[in-house]
């Protein structure tokens, strides 16, 4: 078998000897043989395949001429079998728009079938794939020169970045562009061109735009598929989206889809006939915390729940379940839909839909203050930015999910090694009097700064100030590129750190609107989710 990676390449001149081809798609879970052989800033897809033909069964990749590659396998190519096998293939399928269906166009570097997989599972239709990969092979056919014609459709495919001032690439995205709903542009890891025609896609694109970087490892399936839902669920109402999945048939909670819309037929048919109050429940499943939230029909919280997530997160969440009941002094029976979101979200058995943190956090910010326009999440394991509309609902969000930098884990980190508790850290740094910069918001780095600043007699509350204005530093990277817009509030259990509240103020020059408890507002979302499925 031989193996290919770019559409350019002339698969179909191998396949009349009997060769069998594959296009190299990476689905691997570490890059150990490309650490050996290769310097660690090439990019991801390269990485990729090298990890995917050194694990399987390929006699070769398609880098090569024919006649070498005659000479190298005994084979012998026949023009008149290709003329023959061309008259026989046909090619692959075009893309097309869909009006019943979001439409999204993909643009970038080659995006492979998961994320393609997530937009259809979310009702979504691929209205064009402009990647490397992206568009079917065109098969033309000339008797009289068989060659030449086969040439001219594979170099008539839409243009790579390195054919664009060639081939006119920046026009033909501008056709395209202006058709569909939303766009998402792929980058891979450490790939700068792309990360170039992105910044200018940026500039005069009127259709909302995701960036989506991936690594292909399988371990960032679950931030790929945040990113994606999110985008679906502002470009579209909640409502809207529900039925497109529903239309779909895929899986948004427990029991069949018949069962979870007859249930929620008999609980709206509750409401309206007032046969007692109403209940809905909202639950966000966080890598530190999973949080709670009943809400009634008037939309007034009737309790909460912050339990420490565990190793399972299903496990805690049935804890925060079995905790808000107790405290509402409700059954799992009064509860008439559960929205479930964070990352564990899709693990929690007993929720009826999930719905992304991106979103929630936006519907939640607004239930407790309807001026804010740009938020700011620190949870456990990301940070993440988001900007809404005067509705609450999401207009960009950008995330840092691939480093623990500016953290809750960084922060508890930094506390450990400075042997006081988390909670103590954001206070002591109230009381500095000297100003220390950290210099590195690497985890490993920033611990062995802060090890050096102890070895010096600095004072702990110097450096966990200098600490907290790291942070702040780092947020404040977020809150601009997503756009800054008052008012402003910080969510997520960092904002319960003085330190770091004050040192983003500082930064940003403005207030931070802090609920009472910051950590359920992606919770209290949900809910709000839930009571808009009753309505």
């Amino acid at each position: 078998m031989l193996g290919y990676i770019c559409k350019y390449a002339p698969v179909e001149v191998f396949e009349p000897m009997g060769v069998q081809t594959e296009r190299i798609e990476p689905d691997v879970t570490n890059f150990n043989q490309a650490e050996i052989r290769m310097h660690p800033n090439i990019c991801s897809f390269a990485k990729g395949v090298l990890e995917e033909v050194m694990s399987g069964e390929y006699e070769g990749v398609i880098l090569t001429m024919i006649h070498e590659y005659e000479t190298f396998s005994g084979k012998t190519f026949d023009e008149k079998k290709f003329c023959e096998y061309l008259k026989g293939k046909e090619e692959e399928q075009q893309y097309a728009l869909k009006s019943s269906a979001l439409n999204i166009g993909i643009i970038g570097a080659r995006a492979n079938e998961s994320i393609k997989k997530i937009l259809e599972e979310n009702g979504a239709n691929v209205a064009f794939d402009l990647t490397c990969t992206g568009l079917g092979r065109k098969i033309l056919v000339d008797e009289a020169d068989v060659m030449t014609g086969y040439a001219r459709g594979l170099l008539g495919q839409f243009p790579c970045m390195r054919m664009e001032q060639a081939a006119n690439r920046d026009e033909l995205i501008r056709r395209s562009a202006g058709s569909v709903d939303g766009i998402i542009y792929h980058t891979v890891q450490f790939c700068d061109n792309y990360a170039y025609e992105y910044a200018w896609l940026k500039e005069w694109l009127d259709r909302p735009l995701l960036l989506l970087e991936t690594d292909y490892t399988r371990q960032s399936g679950g931030q790929v598929r945040t990113r994606i839902e999110a985008f679906l669920e502002s470009l579209s109402s909640g409502r809207d989206r529900a039925q497109r999945r529903a239309e779909t048939g895929n899986r948004t909670g427990t029991g069949s889809r018949a069962g979870r819309a007859e249930k929620l037929r008999d609980a709206a048919e509750r409401g309206k006939k007032g046969d007692g109050p109403m209940y809905v429940m909202g639950i966000d499943s966080g890598s530190t915390s999973t949080n709670a939230v009943i809400m009634d029909q008037d939309r007034k919280i009737k309790a909460f729940s912050v339990v420490r997530t565990g190793a399972k997160s299903g496990v805690s969440a049935e804890r925060a379940l079995n905790d808000v009941l107790e405290k509402a002094g409700l059954t799992r029976e009064d509860i008439s839909w559960i929205v479930s979101t964070g990352y564990g979200r899709v693990s929690i058995e007993f929720a009826d839909e999930n719905v992304t943190e991106i979103s929630c956090h936006g519907k939640g910010a607004h239930y407790f203050n309807p001026e804010i326009r740009t938020i700011l999440d620190i949870g456990g394991q990301d940070s993440k930015a988001i900007r809404l509309n005067e509705n609450g609902e999401v207009k960009d969000f950008v995330m840092n999910d691939k480093c623990a930098a500016g953290t809750g884990r960084f922060l508890e980190m930094i506390a450990r090694t400075l042997e006081v508790s988390l909670d103590e850290l954001g206070a002591i740094a109230l009381t500095s009097q000297d100003k220390i910069e950290i210099t590195s918001m690497c985890s490993v780095f920033a611990e062995s700064e802060v090890i050096s600043l102890i070895a010096n007699n600095k004072e702990k509350a110097d450096i966990a100030d200098g600490v907290c204005h790291a942070i702040a530093n780092k947020a404040s990277g977020l809150l601009r590129r997503v756009g800054m817009e008052p008012e402003f509030m910080m969510t997520g259990g960092v904002a319960k750190n003085p330190g770091v509240v004050r040192a983003v103020e500082e930064k940003i020059g403005s207030k931070l609107y802090i609920c009472e408890e910051p950590e359920i507002v992606g919770a209290a979302g949900a809910a709000v989710y839930a009571l808009e499925k009753m309505s």
